[in-house]
């Protein structure tokens, strides 16, 4: 009681002025140290959106570099190496929503227009899009055109003909930064075709605005529904025919089949139907596919030569660069691959493709190309160039172009009487 009542009188002595100005300090200290608070958490945030906006810009100008890279690599047979493709990279790895917003870069570039890219940014699918995105060093250092873009159907095609050089066209093609191929060949137009172009677009690589999409399969330019098929599926589509000497073309198709059936009778019993009569038989595939002549009559009833190139196979072996000039002008390509991409190895008997400066090894076709031909009896190729000749004149006649192949021919039969 002592103790309440010497408060009480404290406190009633305490002038009521100076207890007002002590809570309200009390309460001015809380507010001001509640708002700095408040403030270094707002703050925080602030400062990482602009390390976030620097990362972006730096992951933004890696991939531009990467691309421009891709570009520069097929001109000066430069290739990134691990080191380089794993700095290139770095910036993407460190934060997961940054990459994101790379990825959605990259397919702005791909897109028509920036504006619909912009729309799709905060889609759920294209976070779904994002989480397919793999972020692998190798994917990246050389396949950062082919996992973006778009699917589209090809624009040219390879058609024919086999043995003629379409695996070495193609792969030289390849080389080019602005074309994408498939590697497998699809026989969509002769084997596939009931299952639909949506089956055959899935199987194109994934193009970039400005590349060109393509495949080749030879067994097409003999197929007769082949034509009416493709100018159904693309009227204004490029069409590339790599020809051969009929009379090689045959034999080397021959060379092939003995590799895999050792088993078959001889070139010369398969070629003639009665050879002491001299006749030819030109049901047999070896021979009825050099008849180029026949088969081109189908496509000119869908196509118009415009739309055609024809590539000579022999000049593709002795001047490859002279023959891709051709073909990357009559693609509306920029002339990139040149003579420096080649290299002609001696004991194949035919170009192969240089490997970036890193590597002195050429890149060569593999076993299935270039193999040895068996010995022909010279009178049985003689006869052969014989048939051959009239639909030669007339393939001639057709194309354009003199392929010269019985020059060829009178090569060879110089050389039997020597």
């Amino acid at each position: 009681m002592a103790f309440w009542s010497s408060t009480s009188v404290f406190t009633s002595k305490v002038p009521r002025k100076i207890l007002f100005m002590f809570t309200l300090s009390l309460s001015v200290t809380y507010l001001f140290y509640s708002l700095m608070s408040c403030y270094n958490s707002l703050q925080f945030p602030l400062q990482e959106n602009y390390a976030y906006q620097g990362r972006l810009v730096t992951e933004e100008t890696t991939f531009v570099t990467l691309r421009e890279k891709l570009y520069s690599a097929s001109q000066g047979f430069t290739e990134f190496t691990e080191a380089e493709g794993t700095t290139a990279v770095t910036g993407a790895r460190e934060h997961a929503e940054a990459e994101q917003r790379t990825v959605e870069w990259i397919r702005t570039q791909a897109s028509p227009t920036k504006s619909a890219a912009a729309a799709i940014y905060h889609t759920s699918a294209q976070e779904r899009e994002h989480q397919e995105f793999s972020t692998t060093d190798s994917e990246l250092r050389v396949n950062c055109t082919m996992d973006y873009g778009v699917k589209k159907l090809p624009q040219a095609i390879i058609i024919g003909v086999k043995k003629g050089g379409t695996r070495a066209l193609l792969e030289a093609l390849r080389v080019h930064p602005d074309v994408r191929a498939v590697g497998n060949e699809p026989h969509f137009f002769d084997r596939n075709y009931e299952k639909g172009l949506d089956w055959y677009r899935d199987l194109m690589p994934s193009t970039l605005e400005g590349q060109i999409t393509m495949e080749k399969t030879p067994s097409y330019f003999v197929t007769n529904h082949a034509p009416k098929r493709i100018h159904t599926m693309a009227r204004d589509i490029k069409l590339i025919i790599v020809v051969r000497n009929p009379v090689t073309r045959a034999i080397s198709d021959y060379t092939q089949t003995l590799s895999k059936k050792p088993e078959i009778p001889t070139f010369e019993v398969l070629a003639f139907k009665n050879r002491t009569l001299g006749l030819i038989d030109a049901s047999w595939s070896a021979l009825r596919i050099g008849i180029y002549a026949l088969h081109l009559e189908s496509w000119m009833q869908y196509f118009p030569l415009s739309q055609m190139h024809f590539v000579s196979g022999e000049r593709l072996i002795v001047d490859p660069a002279g023959e891709m000039a051709k073909v990357q002008d009559f693609l509306g390509l920029k002339r990139i691959v040149t003579d420096k991409h080649f290299y002609f190895n001696k004991t194949k008997g035919f170009p192969c493709l240089k490997k970036p400066e890193d590597s002195s090894t050429p890149r060569c076709l593999g076993k299935s190309k270039g193999r040895t031909h068996p010995k022909i009896d010279p009178d049985v190729i003689r006869r052969l160039h014989k048939f051959y000749k009239p639909f030669n004149m007339m393939f001639y006649q057709m194309t354009g172009q003199n392929f010269e192949w019985e020059l060829e021919e009178d090569s060879e039969s110089r050389s039997s009487q020597d």
